[in-house]
Order: C-alpha cells, then sequence, then structure tokens
C-alpha cells in the first residue's frame, strides 16, 4: 500500500485571497488521482470593492505566477470568473505572459469554459452565482464577443466575495433549476467562490443540460494544459468525459 505517491504530477493554481472554495473543490476533484498534487497561492481579492475593476493587477498575478513556478508544476492555473467580466483578452494575454516567464502552460477558468463549450457545440447559455444579477450581465457581454449568448440567469445578490463561500448545495440547485429551460444549452455556475461541481451529475440527470462549475473548469482545463491524461471521472458531470486540448 502507497500512503503518498513518490513524485507526483503538480497543478499549481493562483486564487482570490478570500475565496475558499477553489482549494477544497480542486482537492476534491483529485482525490482519486493521488499522482496529481494541487498546489496553490493567492492574489489579494477583499470585501465587494475591486481595486482593478477593468483588468487585472498585474504584478501580484506575475509575483504569484513565479512563486507557483518555483515548485516547478506542470501547469498554472487561475482559477477566478473574472476574465468574462473584463474581456477574455486579459486571460489570454495572461496565458501568454505566464508561458513567456515562466516557460510554463497556462490554464484559466475563462477560456477553458470557451472549450468546453465549444466541445459540447453549446452557444446559448445561462449564467448563474451568489453574486448581484449584474455580474451575469457583464460577465453575458464579456463572453457575448466570444459568440456566446446568455439566455438566463439567475443570482442571490450577495456582493461580499467572502460571503459566496456560504452559499449552500440547495441554492446553488435552485439557481439551476430557475434557468433549466428550453433552448438553454448549458448552465455555468460562473463563481469559483461557491460550489457547484458536486452538483453537476446530478442537475445534469435532473435538467438533461449541462452544468459548468468555474472552478472544476479550471482544473479541468489545467489537466489539458499540463497533459494529464487521467480524469476525475463522470460522476463530477458532463465536463470530465470531454478531452481538453489543453490552453497554452
Amino acid at each position: 500500500m502507497t500512503l503518498m505517491p513518490e513524485a507526483p504530477r503538480l497543478l499549481a493554481t493562483i486564487l482570490p485571497s478570500a475565496n475558499t472554495v477553489v482549494e477544497r473543490t480542486t482537492r476534491a476533484l483529485l482525490h482519486g488521482m493521488p499522482g496529481v498534487l494541487p498546489i496553490f497561492t493567492r492574489v489579494a481579492k477583499r470585501g465587494s470593492v475591486d481595486p482593478f475593476p477593468d483588468g487585472y493587477d498585474w504584478e501580484a498575478m506575475m509575483q504569484a505566477a513565479e512563486l507557483l513556478a518555483d515548485a516547478k508544476p506542470d501547469a498554472i492555473i487561475w482559477s477566478a470568473s473574472k476574465g468574462a467580466v473584463i474581456g477574455l483578452q486579459h486571460d489570454r494575454a495572461l496565458v501568454q505572459r505566464v508561458r513567456a516567464e515562466t516557460g510554463l502552460p497556462c490554464a484559466t477558468s475563462g477560456l477553458a469554459l470557451l472549450e468546453a463549450l465549444a466541445l459540447l457545440g453549446a452557444r446559448r447559455v445561462a449564467l448563474i452565482g451568489p453574486h448581484a444579477a449584474e455580474y451575469n450581465h457583464r460577465a453575458a457581454r464579456g463572453l457575448a464577443a466570444e459568440g456566446v449568448e446568455m439566455v438566463a440567469e439567475a443570482s442571490l445578490g450577495i456582493l461580499d466575495n467572502l460571503a459566496f463561500a456560504s452559499v449552500g448545495y440547495d441554492a446553488v440547485a435552485g439557481l439551476a433549476r430557475q434557468v433549466a429551460r428550453p433552448g438553454v444549452q448549458a448552465i455555468i455556475l460562473w463563481n469559483t467562490n461557491c460550489a457547484a461541481a458536486p452538483l453537476a451529475a446530478a442537475l445534469e440527470a435532473e435538467t438533461g443540460i449541462p452544468l459548468l462549475d468555474a472552478t472544476a473548469l479550471g482544473v479541468w482545463g489545467g489537466l489539458g494544459a499540463a497533459g494529464i491524461p487521467e480524469s476525475p471521472g463522470p460522476a463530477w458531470g458532463g465536463l470530465f468525459t470531454l478531452a481538453p486540448g489543453g490552453i497554452a
């Protein structure tokens, strides 16, 4: 019996500082993959005010990437929903900068979302989350620039980033059921500090609509970027039956 793999592959994740869901979701997703070890670092995100509302704090982001790169991971992941809100050209720039400065492949939740939607053939989506409706509408504008249309949304109106993590599974399932209607090709929980990944398989069976969790998307994209063929498996929903091409 091996209690601990001798030389695991490493998935390195940058997450917002007030986020407590990314780590527990990522660890749960990788629990059945003992040969893959998640490591983490943070960039500042506190309360309801973003000091960089229209872009990234590039100095902090690249410092975080460089610290993770010291561990020589197989890929770096930016696990956050902000990319769609400010425009996914910022995520593309992040991927390019991380690769140029660290030599490592990089994935983001936002770019993984686009890849998953393309594989699913889904262009008409519903956005849900614990945040205010305006956040979904801003994300919808960012996704519209990528050819993705938001046709429904449901939200709880919470403003504080830390409080998102206290939203329970029943509330998340309720949001998903609100938007499960004909014409919706995918339901997206677009907030990495709110957990929907454990609900995906059951809600997909109930509604017949793929459910994509922002944190799970980051892990899925990171596995692809790292060239790791293993997967958490279909118990975590249809996302993990798709083969990512990798984002580098």
